[in-house]
């Protein structure tokens, strides 16, 4: 009795063995295909939406950068206001190619910072949804008083025309330059492919992640990140009116910010973010960074978050 039940157990532990390697290889064969059919379907949307051309690499750097050097992408996070004097005070811009965004424009410090790169990529500058005095008085500034070479980085997609050059009043300075920003989802193996390809984008929700991506185009070893706090979940509250509200702080604020409704960006009318689809997305975000992280070693490229008390943890920290 002991000698059939033994060998029925073994039996069975084969059997269930070999239930279980069918279950993961089926797991496999699954996760490959729709794996294969995201591919496909992602060079079918950039056949449709945009194109296959790697604009940012194709522009180069401007004839006075050196990618050899070291790239410093300025957010605008509170944290700049304390580490842009320092930058200033040690002219980080003789030794480091600078690279701003969003409304950097509008403070007096761009003028003495004088970035080489610039970069937009939220909808609100380019949809007329998002429009807003202060957007114009953004492309105002660029427009007035960049009187060096400067390349200004905006999204591919551009729905509704929106003409950048006219915005920048002409200013024969500032080159224009598209990069694509639909979101690659499928072969692991094809997507690094892509990216170095300038093609598509690891879903980088943030217009500093744009930029860290654009650095890696042109060629630059190191970036160093300052101004990039992402506390995105510091003051999130629900108003009596079950909105989802955040105080967002920035670097160049004059008062400290109360609380306000956050909006899935440019829609028209606007659309309140819920927890669960803020939680979603910024978790998505961070995600991103783990992407460029592993993208940027694999183009043997270091990112450097030079950010105090920053809530990014997936570069390393100097």
């Amino acid at each position: 009795m002991v000698l059939h039940y033994c060998k029925y157990n073994g039996i069975s532990l084969v059997l269930q063995q070999i239930k279980l390697d069918t279950m993961r290889l089926s797991i496999r064969i699954i996760d490959a295909v729709r794996d294969t059919f995201d591919t496909l379907l992602f060079f079918a949307a950039m056949a449709v939406k945009e194109d296959f051309r790697n604009h940012v690499a194709r522009a180069g750097t401007a004839a006075d950068m050196n990618p050899s050097r070291r790239l410093a992408v300025l957010g605008n996070g509170p944290s700049l206001r304390d580490e842009l004097p320092r930058l200033i005070a040690r002219r980080e811009w003789e030794h480091t190619d600078i690279m701003a965004v969003n409304f950097f424009a509008l403070g007096d410090e761009l003028t003495v910072v004088r970035p080489q790169y610039y970069v937009l990529s939220d909808p609100q500058f380019f949809r007329r949804a998002g429009r807003s005095e202060r957007v114009e008085n953004l492309y105002r500034a660029l427009g007035e008083r960049v009187n060096w070479p400067m390349t200004l980085y905006v999204q591919y997609y551009n729905p509704e025309q929106f003409d950048y050059r006219a915005a920048v009043g002409d200013n024969p300075n500032i080159r224009i330059v598209p990069f694509h920003t639909l979101v690659f989802r499928g072969l692991r193996s094809v997507e690094f492919w892509c990216y170095r390809h300038g093609l598509g984008s690891g879903n980088f929700g943030t217009v500093v992640q744009n930029g860290e991506f654009i650095g890696l185009l042109l060629g630059y070893r190191q970036i160093d990140l300052y101004g990039v706090d992402h506390t995105l979940l510091d003051g999130l509250t629900v108003d009596d009116r079950n909105r989802l509200c955040r105080t967002q702080s920035h670097y160049y604020d004059s008062a400290p910010a109360a609380p306000e409704p956050i909006f899935v960006n440019a829609t028209d009318p606007p659309r309140p973010y819920t927890m669960h689809t803020y939680l979603a997305e910024t978790a998505e975000l961070f995600r991103g960074h783990e992407v460029l992280r592993d993208y940027a070693r694999s183009v043997g490229a270091r990112i450097v978050n030079r950010t105090r008390g920053s809530m990014i943890d997936a570069y390393e920290r100097e």
